[in-house]
């Protein structure tokens, strides 16, 4: 964390005298009600596999207190989601048969996988490893112990030898790469996991999801991860078996779906994958990978009129300052509406993590703005709070009944300018002159969540802050009631 140069320092303390005008405002809207926020989170897999023993990162990204990661005070991001991934590798022969691999596979995306052989469907049988995976497996008890509530399990292919050509990472033309006979068996694999994490570790998966981005064509045999195309109609199939397998094991996990990596590939799939299917899907899961493009609004229509919630359940992007992220979570707020956001590989290089990491050489380095400009929305908007409608598309605002206060997250994404926040449809409002509390990050480059008190205050019914070109604030309206 920096401080503020002394030339924006003024320009807030002008931006709260009488004189100061907004370019720019937006009213809240207090009669809204955009869902009740379940959290925020990260998926496992590749990151943990390599760095998942270390204290410091669990808790950076699951609490909310400062923590110094290689010599670098950090706020804490407080996830309390966490998506843990089950295998699909192992490099043991059966018989003549062994795993196919991708020549362009990075090791660090294979995920070892606790199945090892089709002999077998009883997991305390010598076709069954639980010893794989520590890493991954510590870092989701990490988690937990910092206060995590939402754990999800979920899957980027079947085991090697459930899919036609034994390659988990796709089939070479990109269509279903899972053997016909072994749709149960994917079944069995994901409830087998599910119930020896409850037996052995005292991990209860609240929810399981057994596809990643299914009708993506782009899980081929020379691919660099592991991922497998399955058709809808498969997917149903595989839904109805992980229901009855749940079921008979005695356990509580629900069944989401389907991870689609665009949200016009989950409208579809919500459409077609049959009543069956559906009645046995708890939650709607999609993936934030279409960007600026796709019928979020039509995705929550459907779910909606399905009776079912909406999760982003997996978003990343390559730019490091923060800009697309904050663009498209706000396009997510304000259009998909879900309940929950979890971004994809907190370490990672090439600008997709929010700590710079090389998972495959175990190299890890600083934090990129994109972790700071996350740090906005994610310590401020928290579990409980009932989304509101910001009133413009660069704003979001959530409401904390129990505590009588209002968040706001604002970006200016234009020349620099006033924003004014307009409160006059709550029945009840600070009086004149209560600050109102923020924090600033500026994309790119510049302000990494800093803490601000005493330059802003309320004025009647409003208050306004200015904000530099590509800026992103929060404030925290005390003493606001709907």
């Amino acid at each position: 964390m920096i401080n503020s140069s002394p030339l924006l320092g003024l320009a807030l303390v002008l931006a709260t005298s009488p004189l100061a005008s907004a370019d720019s405002t937006t009213i809240i809207n207090a009669g809204s009600n955009w869902g009740t926020w379940e959290g925020w989170g990260t998926s496992l897999a590749w990151w943990a596999k390599q760095f998942g023993n270390r204290d410091d990162l669990a808790d950076a990204f699951f609490t909310l207190k400062s923590t110094t990661v290689n010599s670098e005070t950090l706020p804490g991001l407080g996830f309390n989601i966490v998506r843990y991934n089950a295998g699909a590798s192992s490099w043991n022969a059966v018989g003549d048969e062994r795993m196919v691999e991708s020549p362009n596979i990075r090791r660090s995306r294979q995920m070892e996988g606790f199945w090892l052989d089709w002999h077998d469907t009883d997991p305390t049988s010598s076709s069954w490893d639980w010893t794989v995976d520590a890493n991954q497996r510590s870092a989701l008890q990490k988690a937990i112990a910092r206060g995590a509530n939402r754990t999800e399990l979920f899957s980027n292919s079947p085991m090697w030898w459930m899919c036609k050509n034994h390659n988990p990472s796709g089939s070479s033309d990109g269509s279903e790469n899972i053997q016909s006979w072994n749709l149960e068996q994917h079944a069995v694999y994901m409830a087998n996991v599910a119930m020896m994490y409850r037996d052995r570790w005292g991990i209860r998966f609240e929810s399981v999801d057994p596809f990643n981005e299914p009708s993506a064509n782009w899980w081929k045999a020379d691919g660099t991860q592991e991922g497998c195309h399955i058709d809808v109609s498969t997917q149903a199939t595989i839904v109805g078996h992980l229901a009855n397998h749940l079921s008979q094991r005695g356990l509580s996990t629900v069944i989401t779906a389907s991870d689609e990596s665009y949200y016009d590939q989950a409208l579809h799939t919500l459409q077609t994958i049959g009543s069956s299917a559906l009645s046995r899907i708890s939650r709607i899961h999609v993936h934030g990978y279409q960007y600026g493009s796709g019928n979020r609004a039509g995705l929550r229509e459907a779910a909606a009129a399905a009776g079912k919630r909406v999760w982003n359940s997996e978003y990343g992007d390559g730019v490091a300052s923060g800009e697309n992220m904050a663009r498209y979570l706000l396009q997510d707020l304000r259009q998909l509406r879900p309940t929950a956001w979890v971004y994809w590989q907190v370490l990672d290089g090439g600008g997709w993590g929010l700590l710079d990491a090389d998972n495959d050489a175990g190299r890890l380095g600083g934090p990129t703005q994109k972790y700071f400009v996350l740090a906005q929305f994610a310590r401020h908007i928290r579990p409980g709070m009932r989304i509101l409608d910001g009133g413009a598309d660069n704003v979001v605002a959530a409401y904390d009944a129990a505590a009588a206060k209002l968040i706001i997250v604002a970006v200016n994404w234009d020349a620099p300018q006033y924003i004014n926040f307009d409160l006059s449809r709550f029945a009840g409002r600070p009086a004149d002159g209560t600050a109102v509390p923020r924090w600033s990050t500026q994309i790119g480059s510049g302000d990494r969540y800093v803490h601000h008190e005493g330059d802003t205050t309320i004025s009647g019914t409003k208050f306004w802050s200015y904000f530099e070109r590509n800026m992103v604030q929060t404030f925290e309206v005390a003493g606001v009631r709907l």
